[in-house]
Order: structure tokens, then C-alpha cells, then sequence
């Protein structure tokens, strides 16, 4: 079924697994696990190489949300306080960084990046816990591939 994928260099496929994931951290639709996954089916060689640049991808998507929500907490915005619950922003300013670690889920992990950067939390902190976070969500979907 996939074998059209096998003549590909390993780097057009690992570009597209990047991009893929990279879309699906920001708000637009998209589904980088299932492009790893079918990926890996083809190509599990590439399995070490498909968990970095879809972590890597997937963090920067993310990191482009934080980006948009500290430029709006600069610019004054009150619109996305208006978005959120005060018991989400509460519970991210309680447990801080920390959060980003759930920055996978669906839907919910867009609002607390785009909250985090509104917040002002520690751009270097919370880059660290997204990534940890995403790297260990794909590492589930690589494990058996490797």
C-alpha cells in the first residue's frame, strides 16, 4: 500500500514529516501522527530521524502560538482574556511552565501555549516543557518502529 513512499530519499519524506508537524501545532488543522506513522510503515529505518524533526517541528509550531500570545499581552489585548477561562488562566499561573507538558493535546494544548506566551511565562522554561512533552507523544507512536 505504501510503497510508492520507499524510492523517496529519506529527506523529502523527513521534510514533509517536519512541515506536517510543524501545521499541526498552530491552529490549522492537521495530523502529524498519522503522517509519522505512515511514514515509519515505510521507512522504519528512519525512525530516530523521523522523532527529531517531528518533535522539532511540532515544538516550533507551538512556539509560534506562545509567540502570538506574548505580542497580544504586549500590545495590551484584552481579546484572548475574553477566550479563556479565568480558571484555565488560574491554573497556568499556578503551576506555571509546568503545563506546557500537555501542550499535545489537541485543541487545548493551542490555548495554553497562546496563554503562556500571554502570561509571559519563561520563554526558555517553556520552550523546554513543549518539547519534552511532544518528544515523548511521538516517542509513543516511534517505540515500535525502532
Amino acid at each position: 500500500m505504501l510503497d510508492w513512499l520507499n524510492p523517496l530519499p529519506a529527506s523529502y519524506g523527513l521534510a514533509g514529516i517536519f512541515i506536517s508537524a510543524l501545521l499541526s501545532a498552530t491552529l490549522l488543522p492537521g495530523n502529524s501522527e498519522l503522517a509519522l506513522l505512515l511514514w515509519l510503515q515505510a521507512r522504519p529505518d528512519t525512525a530516530w530521524s523521523a522523532l527529531a524533526v517531528a518533535s522539532l517541528g511540532n515544538t516550533l509550531g507551538s512556539l509560534t502560538s506562545f509567540w502570538l500570545g506574548l505580542r497580544l499581552s504586549y500590545k495590551g489585548s484584552d481579546a484572548l482574556t475574553a477566550k479563556l477561562s479565568p480558571r484555565a488562566l488560574c491554573w497556568l499561573q499556578h503551576h506555571g511552565s509546568t503545563t506546557l507538558l500537555l501542550a499535545w493535546l489537541p485543541l487545548i494544548g493551542d490555548a495554553l501555549c497562546l496563554a503562556a506566551g500571554w502570561l509571559r511565562l519563561p520563554p526558555l522554561r517553556s520552550a523546554l516543557c513543549i518539547l519534552l512533552g511532544k518528544t515523548l507523544r511521538y516517542l509513543l507512536i516511534v517505540l515500535p518502529f525502532i
